[in-house]
């Protein structure tokens, strides 16, 4: 029960007070799983690889893929929008892949931050002659640094009725915090089924992650309270409709304890000249969001931007505002021919 209380603090000094606001946060209180820790999530969920499944860990053709991410959310209803930023590099070692992705998310007046450093290993089994059937196995493990800021936090009993009413901080919070910042462990795994034949109409890809294997005990208090196990399970088709139109369809479903979502979309990559893509399509996010993405794929770049239209009962105070979302990759060619076959691009 005390997480619960002090979610509600957090969440009433990180939003504007509203009566919208005020609403949802009653709805998250009444909520059984209100307390539980939840992770954080993006719109462009298969751009950086590593995020989205470890057996994606070095397949694809070339040396060695940078990619780097920028989220941000609820600028419209709360005083500081909650930031996701994250950076990986991976590369191919024969079958096998290595690769490290950091992620850094920050959300709210307190500044609570949640920091992974992960280090991926994946193998690649080749099922036939032709080496077009594929299955990656990967493993990720690392550590994660969470904190909180007190200091910038204000609370109920805090408040005061001089004036117009206000928070005075020089009156005590009446909070235990054993631990405001804590590291933890983490352990996750995956498995993908790919089709990698070329000059092929279709291209199948389907995959499975689990993420928090172990568990961790996560809490700000001198309590037991375990990170919940989150899976997904994604896939898609590669279509390629003529020399210059590709389709991919895909989606994934997401859960945490007794969250979950999915999300659906159909991307259209058409071809201009010179080794250069334009990249379209929308996304529906359920019960959450409606996506617009756009990129350009040119030669070893891909940039991606995609925005939120926000959708939930949330709409009437964000007015309808989500988030704004970019991201940034860099394959490095390979110098020889004949590279390895490629995972269908995700």
């Amino acid at each position: 029960m005390k997480e619960r209380e002090t979610f509600m603090k957090l969440f009433y000094t990180t939003f504007k007070f509203s009566p919208g606001v005020l609403l949802i946060a009653v709805t998250l209180l009444l909520s059984p799983n209100a307390a539980r820790a939840q992770d954080f999530h993006l719109s462009q969920y298969d751009a950086p690889p590593l995020f989205l499944n470890p057996a994606m860990t070095g397949m694809f053709d070339g040396k060695f893929r940078i990619h780097a991410h920028y989220r941000t959310q609820w600028a419209a209803v709360a005083t500081k929008p909650f930031t996701t930023t994250g950076l990986s590099f991976d590369m191919p070692v024969k079958k096998f892949g290595i690769g490290l992705q950091v992620m850094n998310y920050r959300a709210g007046a307190g500044n609570f931050n949640v920091l992974s450093a992960l280090l991926s290993v994946a193998y690649d089994v080749v099922f036939d002659k032709a080496k077009n059937h594929h299955l990656a196995l990967g493993v990720q493990g690392g550590i994660v640094h969470k904190s909180v800021d007190m200091n910038k936090l204000t609370f109920g009993n805090q408040y005061t009725t001089a004036g117009d009413g206000t928070f005075d901080t020089s009156i005590p919070n009446g909070e235990t915090f054993t631990n405001p910042s804590i590291l933890i462990h983490d352990i996750n795994a995956g498995l993908l089924y790919y089709y990698a034949k070329e000059n092929v109409r279709i291209n199948p890809f389907v995959g499975f992650s689990a993420f928090h294997l172990t568990q961790p005990n996560e809490s700000f208090y001198d309590k037991t309270n375990k990170l919940p196990l989150r899976y997904y399970i994604h896939g898609g088709l590669k279509i390629n409709i003529n020399e210059k139109i590709q389709l991919l369809p895909k989606g994934i479903y997401m859960r945490e304890v007794n969250a979950s979502e999915y999300t659906a979309t159909l991307l259209l990559h058409y071809y201009l000249k010179d080794d250069t893509y334009l990249i379209f399509g929308p996304t529906y996010r359920s019960k959450d969001a409606g996506i617009i993405e756009a990129g350009i794929k040119k030669g070893q770049y891909t940039c991606r931007v995609s925005y939120d239209v926000n959708t939930s009962s949330l709409k009437e105070v964000s007015n309808h505002r989500g988030g704004f979302e970019i991201s940034f990759t860099y394959i490095a060619r390979r110098s020889k021919p004949n590279p390895l076959a490629n995972c269908p691009r995700l």
